[in-house]
């Protein structure tokens, strides 16, 4: 059980989101959410408070009669459950929930404490709001696409429950649950922040480390199989730069080969004064794409780091709009549901992943092409030459799915559109930015499954089993556990989706 008390962290969004642990809010932390609800009903009774007794965006100079400010909530929900195009996946949406309940628990919104408790109950059920993947423009924050999720918490709409899309108020009676009754600003509060935002870029963060790390492996076992010099790893030269993402990328490779028999010194040949003649048949160094990856691998580290603390703060943040500070007695407006932060980030790490797809194709035409390697047949082919052709379709999927991610990487922070009358007259974009993101992950996840299982058809045809290093040979048995060794042709893409699906999941 993960208890909330302020502070979420990457780790709790793995065990909540990805492996089902139930979460809880902490006695304190319901307190502060009842006092802030109090003390903003009191304190709004004579005053102008924006989204209590005021219209919303460009109407916020109309004032809303007393007895029309529950109504005022209702309206907005169901006004701006307009979301469009394909439902978001599951995980994105409880990635969801959990961030808005996080940042709601923080008492600087005034919700009533009902709020707080029906989400704790949607999460730990897996009853969550069909959230949808087009309508936030990410500056008053996610609005169309939490007002999906308020519009079930008032008992409408619809949800996931198991696995299907079901009507709220049938899985609410099923599972004896009531909506919530709005008693002050709850529709504005639900909605008002950059949770979906967040949350799909808490999970985007966890995938991207696990692709790294699963391309840190391949492009160690890629250096072996060709029988690399290893100086390009070496410690003496990766700490000549300051970096610590490259120092970093080029240990952990160092220790992936620690008991490879295949790497080789360079003492051993080119500097122990045998060669002789004008022309070295051997290479003197590698291609780019194996002797450069601390160089390349190392910024995608550095920048996947950052990403994840700005997300981190994000997700522990007020992102309404007015806050309350109980501690002054105070209320104020501001825009603190801007997205430009996630935005940001998200583009920022949908260009490292590509870099990292980029990098596996290059090592996967490396591997495919003869001319380049010398010394595994064309399209690493372990058939007939000219009757058979080896890895030579996947490739295509390979290049094709590399050149999307390329285009997909323009960035979404500089698109923004003014709208809602212009008093949204700059926005984020942020939660396309993360959507898009969670795409060039996806496509990345493909791509180095296709070079793993490519690797594998290589290490096999040069019979190196027990030479490769430990932790590549774990590699190769993972491998062969799920897809057999081929001569012949034979339908890949279900071995390719099944490579893809296991790696995959050990980021979870």
């Amino acid at each position: 059980m993960i208890t909330l008390n302020g502070i979420l962290e990457i780790e709790d969004f793995k065990k909540i989101v990805l492996h089902n642990e139930a979460v809880s809010v902490a006695n304190e932390t319901l307190q502060t959410v009842e006092d802030s609800f109090h003390f903003l009903k009191a304190f709004s009774e004579n005053k102008i408070i924006y989204g209590v007794n005021t219209g919303f965006g460009p109407m916020a100079q109309y004032k809303i009669k007393d007895e029309q400010r529950i109504q005022l909530q209702y309206n907005l929900i169901r006004s701006h459950a307009t979301g469009s195009g394909k439902p978001l996946d599951k995980i994105s949406i409880k990635a969801s929930l959990l961030a808005r309940l996080n940042t709601l628990s923080l008492g600087r919104s005034g919700v009533h404490p009902s709020a707080i408790q029906l989400m704790t109950q949607l999460i730990n059920r897996d009853i969550l709001p069909v959230i949808y993947e087009h309508g936030g423009v990410g500056a008053s924050g996610d609005l169309v696409q939490l007002a999906h999720v308020a519009l079930v918490l008032i008992g409408e709409g619809e949800v996931y429950y198991k696995n299907k899309i079901k009507p709220t108020a049938e899985v609410f009676k099923t599972e004896n649950l009531q909506p919530i009754k709005v008693e002050l600003r709850e529709g504005l509060a639900l909605m008002n922040g950059t949770s979906v935002m967040s949350g799909i870029g808490m999970i985007n963060t966890l995938q991207t480390r696990n692709l790294l790390d699963w391309l840190v492996k391949i492009s160690a076992a890629i250096n072996e199989i060709v029988q690399a010099y290893d100086d390009h790893l070496s410690l003496e030269l990766n700490h000549s730069k300051k970096h610590k993402g490259q120092r970093n990328i080029a240990a952990t490779m160092r220790e992936h080969l620690k008991d490879s028999q295949l790497t080789r010194k360079r003492e051993h040949h080119l500097y122990n004064g045998l060669q002789t003649g004008d022309v070295f048949e051997e290479k003197v160094q590698e291609y780019y794409s194996l002797r450069c990856v601390p160089q390349i691998l190392g910024p995608v580290l550095d920048t996947l780091q950052v990403v994840e603390k700005i997300l981190v703060e994000e997700v522990n943040s007020a992102n309404d709009n007015p806050i309350i500070d109980l501690e002054t007695k105070q209320v104020y407006h501001g825009g603190n549901f801007h997205g430009d932060y996630v935005s940001l980030e998200m583009d920022k790490l949908k260009i490292v992943v590509t870099k990292m797809t980029m990098l596996a194709e290059r090592q996967l035409n490396y591997l495919l092409n003869s001319k380049l390697n010398d010394i595994l047949p064309p399209f690493v082919n372990l058939g007939t030459l000219g009757l058979n052709f080896g890895m030579q379709g996947a490739q295509f999927t390979a290049t094709s799915t590399t050149a999307e991610s390329q285009m997909l990487s323009n960035p979404m922070y500089v698109h923004s559109i003014p709208n809602n009358n212009d008093n949204q007259d700059i926005v984020s974009m942020g939660a396309n930015a993360a959507l898009i993101a969670q795409k060039v992950i996806e496509n990345g996840y493909e791509v180095v499954a296709i070079e793993l299982l490519t690797i594998v058809q290589a290490i096999e045809y040069l019979k190196v089993q027990d030479k490769v290093s430990s932790q590549t040979k774990a590699m190769y048995n993972a491998v062969r556990d799920i897809v057999p060794s081929f001569k012949e042709d034979t339908v890949l893409y279900p071995y390719i989706n099944k490579i893809k699906n296991t790696i995959l999941k050990t980021s979870k």
